[in-house]
């Protein structure tokens, strides 16, 4: 029964979201509510799981969410990602514009929201389109793959970040990074090749908007140096690769306790907002100001979704339901490799439903959260063992 509770509460969020349109944050706590009131939890433990829940997932992700987001809306509204576009072009060649495109997705979009970073792009990937004279359908394939790839998968996205909170991983970010990275390759290749060999068959009607390369980059006066334009998003990658390599070598001593100080998720995207100041065209009250409001504005629905994530998670740990799944899991039902097909199924229900990637990914995160001890996963990378 206690089973059939846990399946009907995730069954309500999802549909609720996807279905009836419900703001998720409302319906991760719908979900937590029936789950505690149906499994026979008393009332006030019920408020005192979700309350916990909800500041303990806050106390250690929060910051990092909103650092994140403001160092994204700095380098779309400063023009680094176009400069780092402008790399990218130069690298690749423009004989190649669509490989240049999903590179330069790939890149653009480990800060900046994928959607913002899509329309940032659109002029440029509709310029090099006639440049090169490609289908425009065939780089927006391109451009889409590259962003969603890291947009999903890669910290400091503000998604990826909450999932890994609401998982407990927060102290392996560094190899959710360098993992997050390598995966996200295939991706990109797969739509590379799809762009190149369907998209480029497919004929969208010009609506007249288009640019030329030139045009674009004069509209945007003088872009920041290819140098600072980088910082903000190297900087705290490496800030946390560091902190995470010397924790696990087990560095000792003050070297070693400034390195993971420095690496620790919070400082490193707090010294990479500092960094992204170089951007700013001028520090006043429209910059220090209103810019960063706007990364701290559009940070609120991923802060409340990952909290009320954390909210439906306490309830379900402090209910007999854990004990069940543990039984299950141990009879094989969640065990190995197949566990993994949970997650995915429904995080690709929510998505094509409702269409935001970072809901998909707090709102499944949250779910299967207390489920991964009973499944036996635990630890960065499970190792095989003889």
């Amino acid at each position: 029964m206690l089973f059939v509770i846990l399946t009907i509460g995730v069954l309500l969020v999802v549909v609720a979201t996807a279905k009836f349109k419900l703001h998720p944050f409302l319906s991760l706590l719908l979900g937590a509510f029936f789950i505690g009131i149906t499994s026979g939890m008393p009332l006030m433990d019920i408020v005192d799981n979700i309350n916990n829940g909800f500041g303990g997932l806050m106390s250690y992700i929060g910051i990092v969410i909103v650092s994140g987001t403001i160092i994204g809306t700095i380098l779309e509204k400063s023009g680094a990602a176009l400069r780092m576009a402008e790399v990218v072009l130069r690298v690749v060649g423009p004989k190649r514009p669509q490989l240049a495109m999903s590179i330069i997705g790939y890149i653009v979009s480990i800060p900046v929201f994928c959607d913002s970073a899509f329309v940032i792009l659109s002029s440029l990937k509709k310029a090099l389109a006639k440049r090169a004279k490609v289908a425009v359908a065939s780089m927006s394939v391109a451009l889409a793959t590259g962003l969603y790839a890291t947009h999903t998968l890669v910290p400091p996205t503000p998604g990826p970040i909450a999932a890994a909170g609401n998982i407990g991983a927060t102290d392996y970010l560094g190899t959710i990074i360098g993992i997050g990275l390598l995966v996200s390759i295939p991706a990109v290749i797969v739509g590379y090749l799809w762009a190149t060999r369907v998209g480029s068959k497919i004929e969208v009607e010009d609506d007249g908007k288009s640019i030329d390369y030139d045009e674009i980059i004069k509209s945007f006066g003088t872009l920041p140096s290819t140098f600072k334009s980088f910082l903000p998003i190297v900087l705290p990658i490496v800030l946390i690769a560091l902190g995470s390599f010397v924790k696990f070598i087990g560095v000792e001593g003050t070297f070693g306790n400034v390195l993971i100080f420095l690496g620790s998720p919070t400082v490193a995207l707090i010294i990479g907002i500092f960094a992204s100041f170089s951007l700013l065209p001028k520090l006043d009250e429209e910059t220090l100001t209103n810019w960063v409001g706007k990364g701290i504005t559009d940070s609120a629905p991923i802060l409340l979704i990952t909290g009320a994530g954390g909210a439906f998670g306490g309830v379900i740990k402090n209910t007999d339901i854990a004990g069940v799944i543990e039984g299950l899991a141990s009879g094989g039902l969640f065990g190995g490799v197949l566990f993994l097909l949970i997650p995915f199924l429904v995080a690709a229900a929510l998505k094509t439903a409702q269409g935001s990637s970072t809901a998909a990914l707090v709102i499944t995160s949250s779910l299967i959260a207390p489920m991964l001890g009973s499944a036996g996963i635990e630890g960065a990378v499970p190792l095989a063992t003889s």
